[in-house]
């Protein structure tokens, strides 16, 4: 009589949400790239250092040669930050990819092709610092591994989270807003496609308009983000003006602009 065949799994395997940073590539300059990723760094080391990064070659008229992919890359580790993925695009990218052994991540795929449907968290774009008041939003960065537990809120309409999001915790509203009725803890993360409304402190990552909604925004009980962001632009938390530490605050785009104010 034969043993029972053991079906236990040595590894499981899982898909769900992914917060890797889109760098879109505008002008081939290595140097300069590098330079900019390197600042990014030094500014947040707690954000940036060995973040995972996937590299979209949608913003340059064709994609670049091996060669400078290879120097690319090697310029971005020495940065502090890790290309990962290549964005998909076109079939000189999918050939590109397989020179330089990088897959392809389709989840950005709407960078190129707004016609399909499912897009992934937009790219994150820093922003120059200001404060100001009302109106618009861009995001995605880095994950956070262990999803925390939410509930639906009882209309559909948005999902509401009544628990504190701790460290290493994400909670992602997708295609509607995100209310969190207690804490967002430091090196937490919420992400929504609509607007987010925390009730309590935000000492984490916020990320509203998370597929590239620019009029999503950001209200907060009590300030102390590590990073924020609409639509990809963000702002980390050296940026942020310090008169607003601690207040209740709203954060928008307007013109393209990452804008922070308090909540009278």
């Amino acid at each position: 009589m034969s043993a029972t065949p053991d079906y236990a799994q040595a590894g499981e395997l899982k898909f769900g949400q992914v917060g890797i940073a889109n760098l879109r590539v505008r002008t081939l300059d290595v140097e300069r790239l590098a330079a900019e990723m390197r600042e990014r760094v030094e500014r947040a080391p707690k954000l940036f250092e060995r973040a995972a990064v996937v590299l979209d070659f949608g913003g340059l008229a064709k994609p670049p040669s091996e060669a400078d992919t290879r120097a690319l890359i090697d310029g971005l580790r020495n940065a502090g930050v890790l290309p990962v993925a290549l964005a998909y695009g076109t079939k000189e990218i999918d050939a590109l990819s397989q020179q330089i052994d990088l897959p392809l991540l389709a989840k950005f795929r709407a960078s190129y092709e707004r016609t399909n449907a499912e897009s992934a968290p937009a790219a994150l774009a820093p922003e120059p610092t200001a404060a100001s008041t009302p109106s618009k939003a861009k995001a995605a960065a880095k994950p956070a591994a262990e999803p925390a537990k939410a509930t639906p809120a009882a209309t559909g309409a948005g999902l509401v989270q009544t628990t504190p999001v701790r460290s290493g915790q994400q909670v992602y509203a997708e295609q509607r807003d995100l209310t969190l009725l207690a804490t967002v803890g430091a090196g937490a993360e919420v992400l929504a496609d609509g607007n987010i409304h925390i009730y309590g402190a935000l000492r984490g990552r916020a990320l509203a308009g998370a597929q590239g909604n620019e009029d999503a925004r950001i209200f907060c009980r009590e300030f102390h983000a590590e990073l924020v962001a609409v639509a990809g632009r963000y702002k980390v938390l050296e940026d942020i003006p310090q008169s607003l530490l601690g207040k209740p605050v709203q954060v928008w785009l307007e013109a393209g602009q990452l804008k922070l104010a308090a909540l009278d």
